[in-house]
């Protein structure tokens, strides 16, 4: 008998509400995840409950109070509609779930059981690899799943970081802005602690062990959040025809004093100001809805940043969205694994 198939997709999450009890709820669950802060338990209960909790939740509380929109948290509203787009070209049941809050996977997993699904195919709406992303959504699925409904087989949807069609169409996206006139495109993806691509690369010797690890040959590119990021900003610069030295890429939302990802955004924006660029367009591949990290922490305290810096403007670039090519591309990477 063949499998009766549905589709989970998963995005990060974010508070129920923009207020601080909600927000520490969010953030309580999102930090002590251990593949996020990748610590013993004991410092990281003490890091998160001693010194994040009782000072961060108000001031994201008024971060995201200033990009809330009146249907909810932007990122839970438009994964609602990528959702719904879905529904038009994938003829299987969808459901949707945050890594974080709700709905939660463990909601969105019993919405599929109770169709009888018995063969679920994920797909974590994060282009580029990442334990703390990716890593993460697998093994909360499984773990649900092996409690819930051990029988029931999953498939998965790979790194779509290179995808012709995904590239296609960020490059759509974003084209009535490349249109205009412009001196510089950012590409800002979230940051990463170098560790974390040190802890996921299989040859323990490859990444960040020289300046152009990303641009040599190596199983390590598989697991290496870097080198898809730079593959894709590639890809997309061809495929759109970018002239070289009018882009750039850099890393934001860094958290604590380890080495991060660099060049840093908030720095970057500072000195591309400085070096004269008036007119920035920023794009956010790591995330293909819009969120707290693109709407808040770019298209405001960005723009804030860089015009105190002596730049005129900074366009933020859409995500994807529910872009119809975008809902296009997805639903084709799903009838993939559908087979």
């Amino acid at each position: 008998m063949s499998a009766r198939q549905g589709v989970l997709l998963v995005n990060l999450g974010s508070p129920d509400q923009p207020d601080v009890p909600s927000v520490r709820r969010y953030l309580a669950e999102f930090l002590m995840d251990e593949r996020v802060l990748d610590m013993p338990y004991a410092a990281r209960w003490l890091l998160v409950h001693g010194l994040i909790l009782p000072f961060r939740p108000r001031k994201t509380a008024e971060a995201y109070h200033k990009i809330w929109w009146p249907e909810g948290a932007p990122l839970v509203v438009i994964s609602r509609r990528l959702q719904a787009a879905l529904r038009s070209q994938v003829s299987l049941p969808i459901a949707l779930a945050m890594r974080y809050q709700h709905p939660s996977i463990e909601q969105g997993l019993q919405e599929l059981l109770a169709q009888k699904v018995t063969e679920i195919i994920l797909v974590s709406l994060y282009p580029h690899f990442a334990q703390s992303t990716t890593g993460t959504v697998e093994v909360r699925v499984r773990e649900v799943l092996a409690a819930r409904a051990p029988g029931v087989k999953l498939k998965i949807v790979p790194p779509f970081y290179d995808d012709p069609d995904y590239i296609g169409a960020m490059v759509s996206a974003a084209d009535r802005f490349l249109r205009g006139d412009y001196d510089h495109l950012l590409f800002s993806y979230h940051g990463l602690p170098e560790r974390h691509l040190q802890k996921a690369d299989p040859t323990g010797g490859h990444c960040l062990k020289s300046p152009d690890c990303c641009a040599v040959a190596s199983p390590a590119h598989a697991t290496c959040y870097r080198h898809q990021t730079l593959a894709t900003v590639a890809a997309f610069a061809r495929r759109a025809g970018l002239p070289e030295g009018k882009y750039s890429v850099a890393f934001q939302s860094r958290l604590g004093r380890q080495p991060w990802l660099k060049p840093y955004t908030d720095l970057e924006l500072a000195r591309l100001a400085r070096a004269g660029v008036k007119k920035l367009l920023v794009l956010c591949p790591s995330f293909v809805a819009d969120c707290l990290e693109t709407l808040e922490e770019i298209g405001l305290r960005g723009r804030e940043t860089f015009i105190q810096a002596g730049g005129a403007d900074l366009v933020l670039l859409p995500c994807l969205n529910a872009h119809p090519d975008w809902v296009a591309a997805l639903a084709k990477m799903i009838q993939r694994q559908a087979g």
